[in-house]
């Protein structure tokens, strides 16, 4: 399902360990590789103010030994360096061109060791019209907690409020179990917000009604072959619930759409999907609106 994919990377050292990640994406049927990077100003100049391990002449050099390692590891790859404004660039080549998927990495970090949300990823996300991977290595700097979001084909969460976009997101879910996933969690949070307190009284009966539609998505997912389904109902902040979930079960993936019920257009991104992009310790695979 992402035979024809994107790989955008930037001058960060994120991408350095993505393109070694870019292998587990085999397991969803991925071929053809486009392998864009690009260079803004302000690329330049994080680079030049020693924010980066690696000055600008090392990435350009690692630009094409990606290029060669994909095509080691049996991709058939394309490389191009944009001009202009990057983000859009990327967006417009994923349609007129009809590329599956976008990946890129998610973390910046700075030689200080400070680490944050990658630029690329975050304007990527509120303007793509294709799936959107971000994907995430191992983390090491997080005592107890051992997730690795480079094997996105372990274990997918897919969280859900039921929402037009949310069930778009699941018939992805359904195309991707047909694949090599071992493990699939399905999750609903029952948002406390809205239901406190006035509809406290409800939540037993929400439960019921909530758990059903589960129990409905894993007999599909199990028709598909991914035997190993599980279902959970949660009450909470619906984003701290993910991100929780995603700790406590060792998620390597989660998989969600990019806007839930009560989105207003001019918000580009939902809230929670946007909140669970930039803190959840996983890979996220965002499924746009209308892709």
């Amino acid at each position: 399902m992402f035979n024809k994919f994107i790989v955008a990377t930037d001058l960060s050292d994120d991408s350095l360990e993505l393109i070694g990640c870019v292998d587990r994406l085999k397991a969803y049927g991925a071929q053809k590789c486009l392998l864009i990077q690009y260079m803004t100003v302000n690329e330049v100049i994080h680079c030049t103010r020693r924010q980066s391990n690696f000055p600008v002449h090392k990435y350009e050099e690692f630009f094409m030994e990606s290029k060669q390692s994909l095509i080691k590891e049996g991709f058939e790859v394309q490389a191009r360096v944009l001009a202009g404004y990057p983000v859009s660039g990327i967006n417009k080549i994923a349609v007129s061109e009809e590329y599956s998927l976008i990946a890129t990495g998610a973390r910046r970090s700075t030689s200080s060791g400070e680490i944050y949300f990658s630029p690329l990823a975050n304007e990527l996300m509120h303007v793509v019209s294709k799936p959107l991977l971000i994907m995430r290595s191992r983390r090491s700097d997080i005592p107890g907690i051992s997730i690795d979001g480079s094997e996105v084909s372990e274990h997918l969460l897919y969280p859900t409020d039921f929402s037009d976009n949310a069930d778009m997101a699941f018939s992805k879910v359904l195309e991707l179990a047909s694949g090599r996933v071992k493990k699939v969690t399905l999750l609903h949070v029952q948002d406390a917000a809205k239901i406190n307190p006035h509809l406290e009284d409800k939540i037993e009966e929400f439960n019921r009604i909530d758990i059903a539609r589960l129990e409905g998505m894993k007999k599909l997912l199990q028709e598909k072959g991914a035997v190993d389904v599980d279902v959970l109902v949660k009450y909470g902040s619906p984003a701290a619930e993910i991100i929780n979930t995603v700790e406590e079960l060792g998620i390597q993936l989660v998989v969600m759409g990019s806007q839930g019920r009560g989105y207003v257009k001019e918000f580009f991104l939902g809230s929670v999907s946007g909140n669970v992009a930039r803190r959840a310790l996983s890979s996220v695979l965002i499924i746009p609106a209308e892709s």
